[in-house]
């Protein structure tokens, strides 16, 4: 079986869990004697091709002749939207960053003759046009190339899953990490939903990562629940041996690490770190991450008082992940809406005992974890105090949550994925 699948990002290239997400499933995949393609905007050479051939979308040479191209363009046209977007940053965030008035139908028309298209493969200012692009590369490969199966990763693919599958006839799967309902809230942009709509609508097959995310497709896209599966994510188990384990401080570390944004709840973990401190004080706590309300988290944390207890890491990745869980009492995941939510898996596999909150999908699939509303700071506080001073409940979270966590592979993963896959075809 082979799959032609398209992401944005791949490891070690990634802002967040969708790119450790993809090399997981593509690993898994492997094992599984599945034949992966995986098509990003732009590859930078370092990419792990163990187990998937990466193509760089700006080697593909567009020598489509102007009607392939026209229509291609007029199945896009939904895209032509004058809005800015960055699936981890805020519409706020974002306006900080770049000033963008989106170049529209004419000029990309103009420019899409050009024998390769240029990606810089990030989320800046010429990010819809990128979409755009890439989306008309993708039926240039899809033509070019033998498959069974489109798997397209999350919005910023689907255009690209459609002219793939537009171009070559064949089943489109898509894959939703999360929606513009847990990006924003109630606020929903209406251009975002519409592109997430049609690329649903065009899938003969929708995966998602969690029955909350599934119900959120089927309710708020209108989306017929038969084509719609869902497919827990996972982590794969890693050889950290060589990252120190050792806390250089006398206190106790409690943890948040996610993008410092609304949907991540990094208030409510500031305040239950208030109402933790007026108990116990041998405490400290890191907030890791960037976003739009990093800001905001470090004038609360200045006003309550509490500066000297707190402390703020920046985004990390790779073995500072580790580095920081290997230190770690206990992690926290306040968030308001979470399709899944890798990282409490990766805290687990750390030994570190997880508070989450009930409106995440990694709630649905973990039993060793402190569950509590994201809104009910006493219940978070209650829970971190309980488990940095009762040494009996901390020792079942670690013991039960890492063999609990052990069992959570891409490689069984993957086994529904694959089925998904077979059920597509003749």
């Amino acid at each position: 079986m082979k799959v032609l699948m398209f992401g944005w990002e791949f490891p070690p290239h990634i802002t967040g869990g969708l790119g450790t997400a993809c090399y997981g499933l593509t690993k898994g995949l492997a094992k599984h004697e599945v034949e992966l393609l995986f098509v990003v905007p732009k590859a930078f050479g370092d990419e792990d091709q163990q187990y998937t051939g990466i193509l760089d979308a700006g080697s593909v040479s567009i020598r489509k002749v102007e009607q392939d191209v026209q229509t291609f363009w007029d199945k896009l046209t939904y895209l032509e939207v004058g809005i800015n977007l960055i699936p981890y940053l805020s519409p706020e965030e974002y306006e900080k960053l770049h000033t963008l008035e989106f170049q529209t139908g004419v000029s990309v028309k103009e420019s899409v003759f050009d024998t390769h298209f240029e990606f810089t493969g990030t989320y800046g200012k010429n990010l819809m046009s990128e979409v755009a692009r890439y989306a008309i590369t993708a039926g240039v490969i899809a033509s070019q190339n033998e498959f069974d199966i489109i798997h397209a990763h999350d919005w910023l693919t689907y255009p690209a899953g459609i002219a793939a599958k537009d171009a070559s006839g064949k089943p489109l799967v898509v894959h939703v990490h999360a929606t513009e309902f847990d990006r924003s809230g109630e606020n929903v942009n209406p251009n975002v939903y519409e592109i997430e709509r049609k690329g649903m609508e065009a899938a003969d097959k929708v995966i998602t990562v969690s029955h909350l995310t599934r119900n959120i497709v089927i309710e708020r896209y209108g989306i017929n629940p038969d084509k719609v599966v869902t497919v827990h994510n996972a982590v794969e188990p890693v050889e950290n041996s060589h990252i120190p384990s050792i806390n250089p401080l006398d206190e106790k570390i409690v943890t948040f690490l996610g993008r410092v944004t609304f949907q991540k709840g990094p208030d409510y973990f500031v305040e239950a770190a208030y109402k933790v401190l007026q108990r116990y004080d041998n405490v400290r706590f890191v907030m890791a991450g960037s976003g739009d309300m990093l800001y905001r988290m470090v004038r609360r944390v200045a006003q309550l008082g509490i500066a000297s207890k707190f402390n703020f890491a920046g985004f990390l990745k790779g073995d500072d992940v580790v580095r920081l869980f290997n230190m770690s009492d206990a992690y926290v995941m306040p968030s308001v809406s979470e399709p899944f939510g890798i990282s409490p898996l990766e805290a687990m596999r750390s030994n570190v005992p997880v508070i989450i909150s009930k409106q995440s999908g990694v709630s649905e699939i973990l039993k060793y974890a402190v569950k509590v509303d994201f809104w009910d700071i006493d219940a978070m506080a209650d829970a971190i105090y309980g488990v940095l001073n009762y040494d009996a409940l901390t020792t079942t979270f670690k013991r039960y949550g890492k063999s609990e966590v052990d069992n959570l592979r891409w490689e069984n993963a993957s086994v529904k994925v694959k089925e998904v896959y077979q059920s597509l075809m003749p």
